[in-house]
This record gives structure tokens, C-alpha cells and sequence, in this order.
């Protein structure tokens, strides 16, 4: 039986999971209980995930990422070098394989290649920009977030206008990024002598399935209820009619921190045709909250996983980095609109 002190610890592990599930309990007293529920859940997604958690849980324990990170070691023994190959590679893929599939992969990997070389201190600095790398990659091409997706097929906008329509918003991230990682210092790194790679075949399957994150899939379907739940509660509708119109960027930012930014997406189409506007909003809301985009929460839950002391530390460097950058893009757009 667990002690009060080890289902404290288990709560504060995984104190999104809680709070998710919380909010999506309360939010049943006010929609009548029905089949619906199931319908909230975008099944997809889930089996997505986790078939990708399985995955890259084979690579872990198959050494695949092991061997990776001491190629890459071995060309680039600089911190400020490594530090902007691991991002910028959070980048690049986001484009073509979507933001979570991005951090699922690349933060493990990056994690593992700043223990190697003793660089601990990075870790959370390196992983709240490869984060924000994912979000912004992801804006590159339609294709590059289920957010964006949504709002490509919706709203009808052209391949090209859509790339063009964000790409400041890119370019001034990508700034933002290469500026934070320029005062890195540029301090030798070695990959230090190790043991030979073995792979251990032991309960091979078993490992690879106890290694899946349960709880992250748990919290997705837990926000999908709520979400859900909060679609169909008069006072949200009413209010989303009464300001959204005229408001979409502001609208798409500030749903976007509460909600995230795909169910947000799927809410402002319902209510206006302003679709340039409200792609704006909402890839610029995906900065700011942990909640503001489904990957933030991804690569939170994969940092707390390997280095749970850095949880407190993580999310104050995080939010600070992301509501600077979202203060920033926000001013881009006024600046844009003439505004300013």
C-alpha cells in the first residue's frame, strides 16, 4: 500500500495529468452525461501517439539513439553549436513530420547528448527552444501541426499564401531563437571514453510497453472531454459569438492559452470566415502557457520523465520564453495591421 508521501510525489509527477482530469470531471456537471463523450476524443491523435511512444521506445532500447548522439558528438564539440543543432533539427522536422512527433523524438535525443558531455545546465534551456523550434517549424507548411491542418482544408487559403501569410512570424522567431542561443558560451565539449554499446534483449517487449506514457495520453483525452464539454455550454457559446468576430487574432491568442490552439482552431472557424486572421492567431497562440499548444505539453512530460529535479525550473524558463516571443509576434502583427 503507498504511503501519503509516495502518492504526494505521484500527484506532483504528474500534476497536469491531475489537473486535466479535474477540469474534465467538473465540466460533466454542467453537460448531461451521453455516448457524446467518446466523440470528443479524436481518436486518431491518440493511436498517433502512441504508436509513435512505441516507437521511439524501441529506438531507446535498441541503443539507436545512443549511437546517434555519438555521431553526433564526434562532429561538433562546441556547446553554443550543439545546443543550436539540437534545436534547429526540432525545426527542420517539425516541417515535414509535425511539431509533436518532433519533440517526441529530438528532446530524448537532446537530453541524452547534454548528459554525455556533462552540459546538465542546458537542458533546460535547450528543451524550452526546441519547443519553441517545433512551433515555429510547424508553421512553415500546412502540414506541420494538426492545427494547421484544420484551418488549410477549412479555410481554403493557397499553399503558398498560407506560407507567406506566416512567414513573418517565422522569421522573427527564428531570430528570437538564434539570439538566445549567440550567449550561449562557446565552451568545448567531448564526448567522454564509454563502454562499448550493448543492447539488452531482456523482456525487450515488456520494457518497450512499460516505457510508453499512459498518463500523457490520459491527459490528451481528458482535455478533449473538457474541450468538448465546453463547446456545448451555452455561456462559452454566447460569448465566443459575441466577441470573436472582428477579434480573431486576439481571440485565436488568448482561447489558445486556455484550450490549446487545435481545439481553439476548430472553435473561432465556427464562428468566422476571417480564416487569414484567425491562422495568425492561433499559430501565434501556441507561445505563451504550457497548455497553448498539445507539444508543449509533450515536451514538458518528456523533460519531467528523465529529469524530474528540473520540473519548477523548466516551466519559469518556459513561460518566460514564451510569452516574450508571444508579446513579440503579437507587436509583428500590429505592426503588420499599421498599427504601430
Amino acid at each position: 500500500m503507498k504511503s501519503n508521501a509516495d502518492i504526494f510525489d505521484f500527484f506532483k509527477k504528474e500534476i497536469v495529468f491531475f489537473i486535466s482530469l479535474i477540469l474534465a470531471i467538473f465540466s460533466c456537471f454542467f453537460v448531461k452525461s451521453s455516448i457524446e463523450y467518446l466523440n470528443y476524443i479524436n481518436w486518431d491523435t491518440i493511436i498517433l501517439l502512441f504508436v509513435i511512444m512505441v516507437v521511439v521506445e524501441v529506438l531507446k532500447n535498441l541503443a539507436i539513439f545512443e549511437i546517434l548522439v555519438r555521431k553526433l558528438l564526434k562532429r561538433i564539440n562546441n556547446a553554443r553549436l550543439l545546443v543550436l543543432a539540437l534545436v534547429f533539427i526540432c525545426f527542420f522536422s517539425s516541417i515535414f513530420i509535425t511539431n509533436d512527433v518532433s519533440l517526441i523524438i529530438f528532446v530524448p535525443f537532446a537530453i541524452l547528448a547534454l548528459k554525455k558531455v556533462n552540459r546538465t545546465d542546458l537542458i533546460i534551456l535547450t528543451v524550452c527552444l526546441q519547443t519553441i523550434a517545433a512551433n515555429v517549424g510547424c508553421m512553415v507548411l500546412p502540414i506541420g501541426a494538426p492545427h494547421n491542418i484544420v484551418l488549410y482544408t477549412v479555410s481554403g487559403i493557397g499553399f503558398l499564401s498560407f506560407l507567406f501569410l506566416l512567414m513573418p512570424y517565422i522569421a522573427v522567431s527564428v531570430i528570437f531563437m538564434a539570439v538566445i542561443i549567440f550567449f550561449i558560451k562557446s565552451e568545448p565539449v567531448q564526448l567522454p571514453k564509454i563502454n562499448k554499446i550493448e543492447v539488452d534483449k531482456d523482456n525487450f517487449i515488456k520494457r518497450v510497453f512499460f516505457g510508453v506514457d499512459y498518463y500523457l495520453l490520459l491527459t490528451f483525452i481528458a482535455l478533449f472531454i473538457l474541450i468538448g464539454n465546453l463547446e456545448r455550454i451555452s455561456f462559452f457559446t454566447m460569448f465566443f459569438k459575441s466577441f470573436i468576430l472582428g477579434n480573431e487574432v486576439i481571440c485565436g491568442i488568448i482561447a489558445s492559452q486556455f484550450i490549446s490552439n487545435v481545439p481553439a482552431a476548430m472553435l473561432l472557424t465556427g464562428f468566422s470566415s476571417n480564416y487569414e486572421a484567425i491562422v495568425i492567431g492561433i499559430n501565434i497562440g501556441g507561445f505563451g502557457t504550457l497548455i497553448a499548444s498539445m507539444a508543449n505539453l509533450i515536451s514538458y512530460k518528456l523533460l519531467v520523465d528523465e529529469c524530474e529535479e528540473f520540473k519548477t525550473k523548466y516551466l519559469i524558463v518556459f513561460t518566460v520564453l514564451n510569452l516574450s516571443l508571444l508579446f513579440i509576434l503579437f507587436g509583428v502583427y500590429l505592426i503588420n495591421k499599421g498599427i504601430f
